[in-house]
């Protein structure tokens, strides 16, 4: 398979409202593991509302589609400033989500849209990308581990019942 090609640019505000959906519905499906699905959902949004204050115009933050050469939106991309480090202060930048749409997976766009990703962040003098996934998605792993991406930290979890 012939390596893909995106080119990143803003969402607009109705791209960003369907992202935002998109992107809370995992992460409380995510959550809801590990607590009430009710608290899952409002721990979700009150991420959005910290990290996002100001919407798709959020300083330092790149809310981005990601289009393949024929001009189709094949995914979608949240890279902003790394949560661990000092405002300010930090060479690297986190990758928030990252989502390439059902018809165009497994045909290299994810890649394409790291490597994207990665040279955005590169022009702004960062040095590194960081993320978190999801120990289960399995599919994630594998591609970011194709992609050149180790494992620097992990947590663990065990739902235990009485």
């Amino acid at each position: 398979m012939d390596a893909q090609k995106v080119t990143l640019r803003k969402m607009t505000l109705s791209e960003y409202d369907a992202a935002t959906e998109h992107r809370e519905a995992e992460a409380t499906r995510e959550l809801s593991k590990f607590m009430p699905q009710e608290l899952a959902r409002e721990r979700t949004r009150q991420g959005t509302a910290q990290f996002l204050p100001d919407g798709l115009d959020t300083a330092g933050h790149h809310l981005v589609v990601a289009e393949n050469g024929s001009g189709e939106i094949v995914g979608n991309a949240w890279i902003g400033p790394d949560p661990r480090q000092a405002s300010g202060t930090t060479s690297s930048a986190w990758l928030y989500d990252i989502n390439v749409f059902a018809p165009f997976r497994r045909r290299g766009y994810g890649s394409a849209i790291l490597d994207a990703a990665e040279e955005l962040v590169s022009r702004e003098g960062k040095t590194s990308l960081n993320l978190n996934v999801v120990g289960g998605n399995e599919a994630a792993i594998a591609m970011y581990q194709r992609n050149g991406y180790d494992v620097s930290s992990m947590y663990l979890s065990k739902r235990v019942q009485r």
